[in-house]
């Protein structure tokens, strides 16, 4: 099975929840056009207070339909741009590429993995018990952060649902994914 766009979503306020869109417009080195979180700079709110002059290393937020699919299975209530992310795909494992990793999204837009998304407490305003759902443990007992992974815009470009992802694993050892 191909790895696809399977929504894309936005909202130009800082909503826990985006809007899905017909397509989203990609802006190099700046994120999603019409989003909150659009900027060089950092725009989540919590980080932006911490240190407004740290680089925005989530311009872009992706998560894997799969994990809604798990979440409805356990009785959560989940669509597409319903936690957040920009980008939802399918097909992809997200959480098992390297820091680096370049994803060409359909045509022209290729954005850089820079991370995983750390779960919030908003999550649980959202829907009770959920931020659990989304953290796991491995068999060594270590944290699974399962809410998706960050990324840069390196080429701008239109994404639409549909869109087909094609991955380039960076060159060198592999670089696990750590919370931005």
């Amino acid at each position: 099975m191909p790895s696809i766009v399977s929504a894309v979503s936005r909202s130009k306020c800082h909503t826990f929840s985006k809007p899905n869109e017909l397509t989203i417009r990609l802006v190099a080195g700046l994120g999603v056009e019409g989003d909150a979180h659009l900027g060089e700079k950092v725009q989540h709110l919590y980080a932006a207070r911490k240190n407004p002059d740290a680089p925005n290393l989530r311009q872009v937020h992706l998560m894997h339909e799969e994990l809604f699919d798990e979440l409805r299975a356990d009785g959560f209530n989940v669509q597409p741009g319903a936690i957040g992310e920009n980008v939802t795909t399918r097909g992809l494992d997200l959480l098992a590429l390297p820091t680096g990793a370049r994803l060409r999204l359909g045509a022209k837009a290729v954005i850089e993995v820079t991370g995983l998304r750390n779960p919030c407490r908003q999550i649980d305003a959202f829907q009770q018990g959920l931020t659990v759902a989304v953290l796991g443990r491995d068999l060594e007992g270590r944290l699974i952060r399962k809410a998706g992974v960050m990324a840069i815009v390196i080429a701008g470009g239109d994404v639409t649902a549909g869109d087909l992802i094609a991955v380039e694993l960076p060159a060198g050892k592999h670089r696990p994914l750590l919370p931005v």
